[in-house]
């Protein structure tokens, strides 16, 4: 359901720990796509084959899913900012020692200890942010996002202009970067307080003992087989200078971040996850097989197309995983990237020998039929990640629905809900959704309980001066499914009418999001039921946002 913002401080009115840790975000996200344009550099440099160089992938990735399992442990106990300082402070260090390396043994084993440090920095980097930043969770989701789309894509480009001298550049303009980033943090960035629950070690091994959250995470694993397959084995098919695959890349990581934000959301509500998470993956299989036959211009499109399947797939198998269980979702998300990040393991390493033992096409098709898994897997174990909605409430006269959020439309909404409910004899149920938003590995809720229940209650209060019976109800749903979780309370309820406020103009949440009242049409209802109240509404809220 569309949020407003507030009349606010603007995007760049923000605390100097904001931008510190922003980019200290950026640089980190950098590291994922930073290697790219400079791997075979690396492998005649050190005189490597494929396989040995998409090592630096599986020791990178083998550290940061072990670590997945360790991290919330050390930061519930340590803080935020102790425990980012800290993953800042080990990139510096592993990322310098990179470029000092001698031998692709001494790389391989100091891209693991750069693994070490980012475990360690993701765990920490997005609540600092939520903690700090001016505009509430909603604007520090943005702020973390921009630093993620700069990153992905200016990974390849800062690796393809270093490395276009030597391959050790990239690895000592990181370490650069990221000395900045730590000391801007630990000048900045205050003390915040510790999480008030402390996270077990065994917690996310046993969070994967629930079967919904297992079949997630087994359906990513295949999922990133076929991701790593891109990322540290295509370079090598590519085989062009670093200014050439670093720009390949940076359309990649476009698209990958742009996907992500913009596109998933909108593609979720429109047809729901698990089919669009199916047709992505099957396209990805379309793509990898390409890759296998075609020549390297094709393949070079391919690369650049792929980030828009991933972009997608990232922000709905993190939204699905993090939904599917009841378990603690720092705990979900740390069980779950331990397993998918073991896909980061195998697949850099696998990949090259399958190629060498039996051919490009063959190592592109293994990684088709991986892609393809992810999607087998959810259909065969479809009962243990279906979403139940919300029950409805005890039976009595169908009502009418009123989807409030808190903006300035809310009253017109509410007049037209109580006018439609006096004529036909009806309630009024006042509906509010508080948006979840996926942000890189994690998914926040963007609106806190207590501002949630000022809405409905100010809904309520304005419902019963109507003179019309008026309950109301506050759902949590992820942005894509809020339209069909309202639809399905409308269902349920046999709701004659659903009324809901246009489009906010100029609403950053319904930029990226997409427009509530447009989702819900585009769902289909049934004739008459859905009222569109008010028309280009500028977002003028009655309540203050808050964290």
């Amino acid at each position: 359901m569309s949020h407003t913002a507030p009349a606010a401080p603007g995007f760049f009115d923000q605390p100097r720990a904001v931008w510190a840790t922003a980019f200290a975000c950026m640089v980190g996200f950098m590291s994922i796509g930073l290697v790219d344009p400079i791997l075979t550099s690396i492998a005649a440099g050190l005189h490597a084959s494929p396989a040995q160089v998409s090592l630096l992938f599986t020791s990178y990735f083998f550290v940061t899913s072990v670590m997945m399992l360790v991290t919330g442990f050390v930061s519930s106990r340590l803080g935020a900012r102790p425990t980012l300082l800290l993953g800042a402070a080990l990139i510096v260090v592993f990322a310098a020692l990179s470029g000092l390396s001698d031998s692709v043994t001494e790389l391989v084993l100091f891209r693991g200890g750069w693994g070490l440090g980012n475990a360690f920095f993701v765990v920490s980097a997005l609540s600092v942010l939520v903690a700090v930043a001016k505009g509430g969770t909603s604007r520090a989701v943005l702020l973390y996002e921009a630093a993620m789309g700069i990153g992905l894509s200016g990974g390849p480009l800062l690796g393809a202009a270093l490395g276009h001298h030597s391959w050790r550049w990239p690895f000592f303009g990181t370490a650069t970067l990221m000395a900045v980033g730590f000391v801007s943090i630990a000048l900045f960035l205050p003390k915040l307080p510790r999480p008030a629950k402390k996270v077990s070690l065994t917690a996310p091994l046993k969070a994967l003992k629930h079967p919904g959250l297992l079949t997630v995470a087994v359906g990513a694993f295949f999922y990133y087989f076929a991701f790593f397959t891109v990322l540290a084995f295509a370079p090598f098919v590519l085989d062009m200078a670093p200014t050439a695959t670093g720009a390949i890349f940076f359309g990649w990581g476009v698209l990958l971040a742009l996907f992500s934000v913009f596109v998933a959301p909108r593609a979720e509500a429109r047809f729901g996850l698990i089919p669009v998470v199916t047709v992505c993956l099957a396209f990805m299989a379309v793509l990898l097989v390409v890759m296998g036959v075609a020549p390297r211009e094709v393949v070079a499109g391919c690369i650049v197309l792929s980030g828009a399947v991933m972009g997608v797939c990232n922000t709905l198998f993190t939204e699905l995983a993090l939904e599917v269980s009841d378990v603690p979702r720092p705990v979900a998300s740390a069980g779950y990237n331990f397993l998918r990040w073991f896909a980061g393991v195998i697949a850099p390493f696998a990949v090259p020998k399958i190629a060498e033992a039996a051919g490009v096409p063959m190592a592109f098709g293994v990684a088709a039929v991986a892609a393809l898994l992810a999607p087998a897997v959810f259909a065969l174990r479809r009962r243990h990640i279906e979403r139940p909605h919300a029950a409805a409430p005890a039976a009595g006269p169908a009502p009418v629905l009123a989807a409030v959020d808190g903006s300035a439309l809310d009253a017109a909404v509410l007049d037209r809900a109580a006018a439609l409910a006096r004529a036909a004899g009806r309630p009024v149920l006042a509906l509010h959704l508080r948006l979840d938003e996926v942000a890189g590995d994690e998914r926040v809720t963007l609106e806190d309980a207590a501002t949630a229940e000022r809405i409905v209650g100010a809904a309520l209060q304005r419902l019963q001066a109507a003179g019309v019976d008026a309950q109301a109800r506050v759902l949590t749903a992820a942005a894509g499914a809020a339209a069909r979780e309202a639809a399905a309370l409308a269902d349920a309820l046999k709701a004659p009418q659903l009324v809901v406020g246009a489009r906010h103009r100029h609403d950053p949440d319904d930029a990226r999001h997409g427009s509530f009242s447009a989702a819900l049409a585009a769902l289909g209802q049934p004739p008459g039921r859905l009222v569109v109240v008010g028309g280009e509404a500028a977002p003028t809220p009655l309540r203050p946002r808050t964290a």
